[in-house]
Order: C-alpha cells, then structure tokens, then sequence
C-alpha cells in the first residue's frame, strides 16, 4: 500500500508573517546579527527573507542532509557541504524553515561554533515539538500530535512530483491524482497545478 504523508501547503502571507514575527523577537532582545547562515536548502530563502528585514548583508551557506524525497526521512542527518565562508567572531544566526527532528540544526551549531564565533543563535519558521533542539526564536511551534508535512512554497513544486508520482501508482488520472492528494494528504491541488506538475514529471 502506498504511504501518504498528511500535509499542509505553507502561502507566502504566512512566510511574511513568520518572518515578521522572528525579526520582532531578535529586535526585542537587541540581537541583531552580522552574517546569517542559511541551511540549505529549506533555510536558504528563511535566510534571504530576514536578512531583508534585519538590513543583514552577510550570507553564508551550510548544507545538510535528511530528508530525502518528500516527507521520507534519508537516514541520519549529515552535513554534506561545509560553511560557505568563515563565521570566526562573528555573531551568528542559523535558519532553517522548520525544526522536524531537529537533527540538521544541532549539526549546524556544532558547525559554527567550531569556528568560534562570539555569538551563534538559531532561527526557525516553525517548531515542531518533539525536535531534538529547539532554536532561539520561532515564529509557531506545532505539537507532536499535529505533525504534518509542510509544502513550503519553495518546494512547491518538487513536493507535489513526488506525491503526485505515488498517487499514480493508485491510478494515473490527474483527476485521480487530485482526489488521491485530497483525500490522503488533505490538500486540494487546483487542476492547472497537476497539468503543470505532469509536465514538469514527464508524466504520460
């Protein structure tokens, strides 16, 4: 039988929000950073979008590994590619889009502080309760119990091939396939999407 994550699709009115509501608590406490890291891939837009509004012109990268195709876990966490520039002595913020396990973040704090910075904090959209670690501010924190996949709108698209492509696998119909999304996932995918993803996939 086919697994089928239950999920919720993030809008950027929310990204706004919880971007606003990050910057608020960082301005609160007076802990402007200097360089903000990115962890990639979900961290990277967090990054750009509050960096944007905390007038932060320095950003670097760090990669880590965990989830693989959507919603399914790739083994232990790992970093694959290491701090895009140094972080010695500087003050620190790490993003990501969510804390899930939390496993990726952990690793990225180990990272930057290996480096010495004077300051290293962490910064997440949304929390998810049950996370190894819990980041320095968060803008909503989820109870383990409501756990869903979130399908940020960076990855849209990507998360919509792979579960359209398990949706097939039930039946290949894009009016199947939504009907599958609706009924296992709990979201409505309007038809113009589907068309759009069954391109992008080379669905026949």
């Amino acid at each position: 039988m086919v697994d089928f994550p239950r999920c919720r699709v993030a809008t950027w009115n929310e990204v706004d929000r919880w971007a606003d509501e990050i910057a608020a608590q960082i301005r609160a406490v007076d802990r402007i950073p200097d360089t903000i890291v990115g962890l990639t891939r979900g961290g990277w837009v967090p990054a750009r979008v509050l960096a944007d509004r905390l007038a932060v012109k320095r950003l670097v990268s760090l990669r880590a590994q965990h989830w693989g195709v959507t919603a399914t876990p790739q083994g232990k966490a790992e970093l694959t590619e290491g701090l895009s520039s140094s972080v010695a002595g500087g003050n620190v913020l790490i993003t990501d889009d969510i804390t899930d396990t939390g496993e990726s973040l952990a690793l990225a704090l180990e990272a930057v502080h290996a480096q010495g910075p004077k300051r290293a904090e962490s910064a997440t959209f949304l929390h998810i309760s049950h996370a190894r670690h819990k980041p320095t501010y968060f803008a909503e924190e989820i109870p383990k119990e409501s756990w869903v996949w979130i399908v940020f709108p960076w990855n849209y698209w990507e998360d919509l091939g792979t579960l359209g492509t398990r949706a097939r696998e039930i039946n290949p119909s894009l009016e199947e396939i939504g009907k599958v999304l609706r009924e296992r996932c709990g979201i409505s995918i309007p038809a113009e999407h589907l068309e759009h993803v069954a391109r992008l996939q080379g669905w026949e």
